[in-house]
């Protein structure tokens, strides 16, 4: 199966992404010419299909997705590093609309290094005239006009992004993937019943932490309050990459322990 894009004519018949933004979006990661996590980010777009009660083509294996990409973006783009944003969409040829056929269209932002963290610090708020939902499709990446709006207002305000909270204002996420709050040897990750998105990306990041007895993980509700305490906060974002916070209104942050502990996690990869 090629991309498909269509015309302004097709687009009212078959692309209900456009229409409805009924479609789902997963991030695939290149390093060093060769795909990683690829196992654990497909697993996760059959999961966010299932969902979202997308027909899955047989021909969607794991196989097919490694070797669409390293033909087509590896190989023939020379591309070595980089963030492969991948959304399927349903189209309306079915007799019903779980029966309807799926389509894709996917981009590739390259970069340095996907799990280095950014060299520029984020400036990131609360924002509290909006929240997100915890609920089914809360933690798969779905059409949001939360993120929309919270990424206008950051914008609007000279931020980089928001914390957004869940309707018992306690922190779920940010706009564009989830927040790690250090205190001492402990990092705080948003629950998942919270809001936040599930992340191939973080899990593994936090998986080598507890392996190699690095930090203490723990998964927890945590009130808009403690984003205060913490010692240093990082972004995890599947479609972005990785960021320290740097400023939330008049605290700032460090990011000397994470960037030493994702220096041990790239080099696990070597």
């Amino acid at each position: 199966m090629e991309n498909q894009y269509f015309t302004s004519d097709e687009i009212h018949v078959r692309n209900r992404a456009f229409l409805l933004g009924d479609a789902v979006k997963v991030s695939f990661f290149i390093r060093n010419s060769g795909l990683i996590m690829d196992e654990e980010c497909y697993f996760f777009l059959m999961a966010s299909m299932r969902k979202m009660r997308l027909n899955i083509p047989l021909s969607y294996t794991l196989e097919f997705f490694q070797s669409l990409f390293t033909q087509e973006i590896i190989d023939k783009k020379g591309i070595t590093d980089g963030i492969i944003n991948f959304q399927v969409f349903r189209n309306t040829d079915g007799i019903t609309l779980s029966k309807s056929s799926v389509s894709y269209f996917y981009e590739v932002t390259e970069m340095e290094d996907i799990l280095a963290i950014h060299p520029r610090p984020l400036e990131m708020d609360l924002i509290k005239e909006i929240n997100v939902n915890n609920n089914l499709l809360s933690n798969i990446s779905v059409h949001s006009p939360e993120n929309i709006y919270g990424g206008i207002y950051a914008q609007e305000n000279d931020l980089d992004d928001v914390i957004l909270l869940n309707p018992n204002k306690r922190i779920a996420r940010a706009t564009s993937g989830n927040l790690l709050f250090l205190e001492g040897s402990t990092i705080k990750v948003p629950k998942q019943s919270e809001g936040a998105y599930i992340s191939p990306l973080l899990e593994n990041f936090v998986t080598f932490l507890h392996k190699n007895n690095l930090a203490d993980i723990q998964e927890h509700e945590i009130i808009a309050f403690e984003s205060q305490k913490a010692e240093e906060i990082m972004l995890v974002s599947d479609e972005k990459g990785i960021f320290s916070v740097g400023k939330i209104r008049n605290k700032t942050f460090g990011n000397t322990r994470f960037t030493e502990l994702t220096e041990s996690w790239k080099n696990s990869f070597s």
